[in-house]
This record gives structure tokens, C-alpha cells and sequence, in this order.
């Protein structure tokens, strides 16, 4: 595609995931001969399996103790990766450029008290008055200064303080939407010259009480021993993994990365989100509609990364769409291998897809019984995220010439 002064290019990419920390191990993941089978956490919460944080070095990117004390790990993990982008990109000590940053945080509701949790649900056990009790306890068990702590925005707000990123900030809730919702707007933003440069991104910790809570409350995760994404069934659960996962993108015109020098990526050509009832194959139209438009120029050879969920049906029926969209693509369910990260997964998914790019990447099946081997390096890349209740999102990437 020609190149314009309003491309949206990726100019810094900050990941967190089982593997680690920065690029490094991520290239490593798209450009072995293998992929390497990924880090599991299986007894902690067993029957559910988990892809685990790795072992980070929080002073590296947040240098203040008290700063990092008055965090959830879900927030040191968001101004842990905002602060690998920062870097990566060459910006973390331009003050004048993170003062007129734009920032854009898909996030989650904050952890929980896990102890008010338990609470409500054994004395749900006994009752049939539930909206009653909830109100009940929602009035005499929590705490003010636990609520306002957890704070969906205050991953914002701590990267404001911690990384002096200044300018406009937004902060999207509602999970696998939310951080397409979030690339989306900064996306459609720069392109229509209302920001220059943005950080967006997201993080998602996994190994929480409550959110087995949550997912479990639709039988929606996998139990017992990991399996590859497209080979799980419902003999063993719901299919999903959760895995901890912290990814930030530096977002920028064409003309303000070329006017300082940056390195691009890859470029963002479009992006679409969209949801609805996915019965009677709602589904199904609204993805082959995403892949006619956002995937309208895609030529052959593409790399497809699917965010796939893992959930059996949904995941299933996304695959059947991609391969039917791009027969001569490569189609990878990257989630198999990160865990599925609900917020976090669709900008996971384009940092992926960009470090593939950029590397000129080869990138090996994750799953053997459902992927074809890559024969050269893709150009392009479509990358997808479809939510495991709903929200679907879909975005075209391409290398620099």
C-alpha cells in the first residue's frame, strides 16, 4: 500500500508474558524451528491450569518503593510493560514528548477482596434472597479505600505518575472489547490527525481467585493438563487457559516517526471492532464481514494470528472463518501458547504480529494437528481477537518496504 504522513506505524512494542519479559524472548517464540511448549502453572488453582507470570524485576521500571507498594500486581504489571514501551521506543526520558502523549488502557475492574467474595457465595449457598445478600454485604463488608485503590483508571493514573505521560488519557473496560476498543480509537485518532503519537495497551494477571470465579461462572476454562488450542474438547472444560500478560504499543503518524528518527515495525493499514449474538451464525457473518474489509488487500502468504479464546465452539467456528477468508495464509492461535488475557489479548496479538514482521519472522505451527508450516516470511498479518462471550475484533498489519 502507498505510505502516507497518516499511516499508523508501531514505533515501540513493551510484552509480558510466561516466556518473559521485553522482545527478546518473544522473537525467540515466533522464530525457533519449534515452538517451545509454554510455561504452566497446574497445581496452584488445579483443576485449572494457567500460563504464570514470569519473574520480574519491578525497580527496572518502577523505581520509587512506595510507588510499587501501593499497586496491585495488575498495575505494576500495566507500568511495568508501559514502561518497556517507553523505552523501546525512545521516549521514556523525552519529557516534551510524554507531555503531549496521548494514552488509551483497556482494563479490567482491579483485583478483589477475595475474603468478601468467598463470603457472599457460601452464603448464597443458604439463601434464595441473593440480590438481597449482595446488597447486604455490598454495605457492611467492603472497604472504601479497597474500592478506590482498584480503580479500572488508576492503571492510567499510576502511569501518569510513574512515566510523566501527560497528555489526553481514556481507559476502556468491558474485556476482550476493551482493548480493541482501545487500539481502535487511538488508531482512528491518529489517522485523523487528532493525536501524533499514543501509547495504548493493556495488562492481565491471571493467577486470581477471582477470576476463576468469573469464567467458571460459564464453565468456560479448561481443567487438567495443558493441551494445544485447537485440540482441546469438552471432556476436559471449557477450553480456555488464562495467561498473565502485560502488552503496550507505541502508536505514532508516519510523520511524526519519521520527523524523530524512530523505527517502525510494522504499519496498522485497518482495524475494525464489532459484537453482537453469535447464534444462528451472527457470528460467522459479522468476522466475514471484518475479513472483507479489514482484510480486503491481503495477499497470499499472509501470517494470521488468532486470538482465539481456546473455548471450544467459538474457537472453532473463528478458525473455519479465517481459513476460509485466507486459504493461503498461515493461521496461529497464539493464545495456546501466552494463555488467552481477555484485555490484554488483542494488543498482545499486534505486538506479535509486528515483531514477526519486523523480524521477518518464519513462524513455526504452535499447534501440529491444526496449523501449516510457513514456507518464507510473511508481509502481511492479520491479527485477531474474538472475546470468549463477546466483543470481536480484527486489524491488518503490514512490514515496511
Amino acid at each position: 500500500m502507498q505510505k502516507t504522513p497518516k499511516d499508523v506505524v508501531i514505533t515501540g512494542i513493551g510484552i509480558v508474558s510466561c516466556y518473559g519479559t521485553g522482545k527478546e524472548p518473544h522473537i525467540a517464540l515466533l522464530s525457533g524451528a519449534e515452538a517451545p511448549l509454554p510455561p504452566i502453572e497446574a497445581d496452584k488453582y488445579k483443576p485449572y491450569p494457567v500460563h504464570p507470570m514470569p519473574s520480574i524485576d519491578w525497580s527496572s521500571q518502577i523505581t520509587k518503593r512506595g510507588d510499587q507498594r501501593q499497586m496491585e500486581n495488575w498495575q505494576r504489571l500495566g507500568v511495568y510493560a508501559a514502561g518497556l514501551v517507553l523505552d523501546d521506543a525512545g521516549l521514556k526520558d523525552n519529557l516534551e514528548a510524554c507531555s503531549t502523549m496521548d494514552m488509551i488502557v483497556a482494563a479490567g475492574g482491579g483485583e478483589r477482596d477475595i475474603n468478601v467474595d468467598t463470603l457472599i457465595v457460601n452464603e448464597g449457598l443458604k439463601r434464595n434472597d441473593r440480590d438481597r445478600l449482595v446488597n447486604e454485604k455490598l454495605t457492611t463488608e467492603l472497604r472504601p479505600t479497597l474500592f478506590l485503590a482498584q480503580l479500572s483508571n488508576l492503571m492510567a493514573g499510576n502511569i501518569s505518575i510513574v512515566h510523566k505521560v501527560t497528555g489526553s488519557s481514556r481507559t476502556f473496560m468491558g474485556e476482550e472489547a476493551a482493548g480493541i476498543s482501545a487500539i481502535e480509537t487511538a488508531f482512528c485518532r491518529i489517522r485523523a490527525g487528532q493525536s501524533s503519537h499514543s501509547l495504548v495497551g493493556s495488562a492481565f494477571v491471571a493467577d486470581r481467585d477471582d477470576i476463576f470465579l468469573l469464567v467458571e461462572g460459564i464453565q468456560a476454562h479448561a481443567t487438567g493438563s495443558w493441551k494445544p488450542l485447537w485440540q482441546r474438547n469438552s471432556d476436559h472444560g471449557g477450553g480456555m487457559i488464562l495467561g498473565t500478560v502485560g502488552a503496550f504499543l507505541m502508536l505514532e503518524s508516519r510523520e511524526h516517526a519519521e520527523a524523530r528518527g524512530a523505527h517502525i515495525y510494522a504499519t496498522i493499514d485497518a482495524i475494525e471492532g464489532d459484537r453482537g449474538r453469535r447464534e444462528d451464525g451472527g457470528l460467522e457473518k459479522r468476522l466475514t464481514r471484518m475479513t472483507e474489509s479489514v482484510g480486503k488487500d491481503v495477499g497470499p502468504g499472509a501470517l494470521v494470528l488468532s486470538g482465539a479464546s481456546g473455548m471450544h465452539d467459538i474457537s472453532q467456528r473463528e478458525k473455519t472463518v479465517l481459513e476460509t477468508a485466507f486459504p493461503d495464509a498461515a493461521v496461529r492461535g497464539f493464545g495456546g501458547l501466552t494463555g488467552h488475557a481477555l484485555e490484554a489479548q488483542f494488543p498482545l496479538g499486534l505486538a506479535l504480529a509486528a515483531l514477526a514482521l519486523d523480524t521477518g519472522a518464519t513462524v513455526p505451527v504452535f499447534d501440529a494437528s491444526g496449523e501449516a508450516a510457513m514456507s518464507k516470511p510473511a508481509r502481511e498479518a492479520i491479527v485477531t481477537t474474538v472475546g470468549y462471550v463477546r466483543g470481536e475484533g480484527m486489524a491488518h498489519l503490514s512490514a515496511e518496504a
